[in-house]
């Protein structure tokens, strides 16, 4: 069976790739597998969220029909972000958590994340757990009479989030004011919410639960806007969220863009400085810059690389003992506080390093000089790129002609029908020479 788990769950276009009867099976096989891992004194439920997507409603009535047929309760929590799920299930004593979002990508696109009952996603070897039990569907008693589970809303626990949120702002904001774009997304109202709450004036972009327009020339992906308004507004800062409100992109009070290898130099520069950073390490994918390295190696710590996927930087995290990691998309992780990335909490993390250190945030960034760099998606109809004698040609030229001056990372999308190209180093001449060349082999030979 060809794996349906993506980098980031399963994802496809709504009604087309991803079918309610996709779901269903889904729901069936991952319920049999929540159950097998349920602890003593959890309760036999698992606890459903969603961001704005019109096609959530179809998923999460598939969803609800196989988890209730499988025995689990069904707890709903409406449309909130991702880490809340994350958040809520550990916290709230659930088997299982379950985020109906295909995060960043396009509006007719949507996906299906599993959380294991603390909050963690699921490792490689528990999705073909799920896999295996979709394909044994039929040697499986299904639960009769009172065995069938319930359905019950829960959407009152986001308060629950809300105020966890606010506890770990070390102050007030009164006297900042913060720009936010919500994308039309799963932050649309805790994200301005929140950021009253703690005193700042907020402006808020895109902030209606409008998922015929999520991530449609807004949010992380699409900061034009939000630049303007910090410039107009005169704004401290902004925030720009995706459609599940996993990650987040700063813009400083110039509008300037900074992503999450900005973000993790600031904050990690700030930890090492107070001697609050475990093993004195950050983990990053290999997708992060160079210069974030040399950034942590200034206030005397390092960076550890794993491969790309916010899953494996919180696994290497918790083999290593770290605190602190993320994705240069702007997936952190402040793993003492929550097991996922937090586009809202990352926001207040950052912001408490500008209030403490008392300075912009522009100089606050000016510790990250990155390295020149260049990305590059290769649509294809076939990713299987390592079985093709001339790319891998292409790659060894481009590895002899970087030395150890620059490198390139090539590597197939777990969401998309594309192959990523990145190349990184000094001199940018020569990195646009590369990138073009591999893309042109690539392009010619799968797409």
């Amino acid at each position: 069976m060809t794996s349906i788990f993506g980098t980031d769950g399963v994802r496809g276009i709504a009604n087309s790739e991803l079918t309610p009867e996709l779901a269903l099976k889904l729901a069936l096989a991952g319920g049999r597998y929540l159950l097998q891992q349920k602890k003593g004194g959890e309760r036999s439920g698992v606890l459903i969220g969603r961001d704005s997507r019109l096609s959530g409603d179809m998923l999460q009535a598939a969803l609800i029909a196989g988890f209730t047929s499988a025995g689990l309760d069904v707890y709903t929590a409406g449309i909130i972000p991702t880490p809340g799920v994350a958040y809520l299930t550990r916290t709230q004593n659930f088997c299982g958590g379950v985020m109906i979002s295909a995060s960043h990508n396009p509006i007719e696109d949507n996906g299906i994340k599993f959380f294991n009952s603390d909050g963690t996603k699921l490792s490689d070897e528990q999705e073909n757990q799920i896999e295996e039990y979709m394909e044994a569907r039929n040697d499986f008693d299904p639960p009769l009479g009172t065995g069938v589970g319930q359905l019950y809303n829960a959407s009152d626990l986001q308060n629950q989030y809300r105020r966890f949120l606010l506890q770990k702002a070390g102050g007030s904001f009164q006297g900042y004011r913060v720009v936010l774009d919500t994308a039309y997304g799963a932050a649309w109202e805790l994200g301005p919410r929140v950021w009253e709450d703690l005193g700042a004036e907020v402006i808020a972009l895109h902030d209606s639960p409008a998922g015929e327009k999520i991530n449609y020339d807004c949010g992380s992906t699409n900061p034009d806007r939000i630049k303007e308004v910090v410039q107009e507004t005169e704004a401290d800062f902004g925030f720009a969220f995706d459609g599940d409100a996993d990650r987040v992109i700063a813009l400083d009070e110039n509008g300037q863009e900074l992503d999450g290898d900005y973000i993790m130099a600031i904050c990690g520069s700030f930890l090492l400085e107070n001697n609050q950073l475990p093993g004195n390490t950050v983990a990053a994918t290999q997708y992060s810059n160079q210069g974030l390295k040399e950034a942590l190696q200034q206030k005397g710590g390092d960076l550890f690389l794993t491969r790309n996927g916010d899953r494996y930087v919180l696994q290497a995290m918790r083999e290593r003992g770290l605190t602190l990691g993320g994705e240069k998309s702007g997936h952190i992780i402040f793993l003492e506080d929550n097991a996922t990335g937090d586009g809202i909490l990352t926001s207040i993390k950052l912001a408490e390093v500008v209030r403490v250190q008392g300075e912009k945030l522009s100089c606050l960034a000016e510790i990250f000089q990155p390295w020149p760099q260049r990305l590059e998606n290769v649509r294809v109809r076939d990713k299987n790129w390592k079985q093709n004698n001339r790319i891998e040609e292409v790659i060894k030229n481009a590895e002899e002609t970087f030395g150890d001056r620059g490198r390139i990372l090539v590597r197939a999308s777990g969401t998309e029908p594309v192959i990523r190209v990145m190349v990184e180093g000094k001199e940018e001449k020569v990195l646009d020479q590369v990138l073009g060349k591999v893309v042109e082999v690539i392009a010619r030979e799968l797409g």
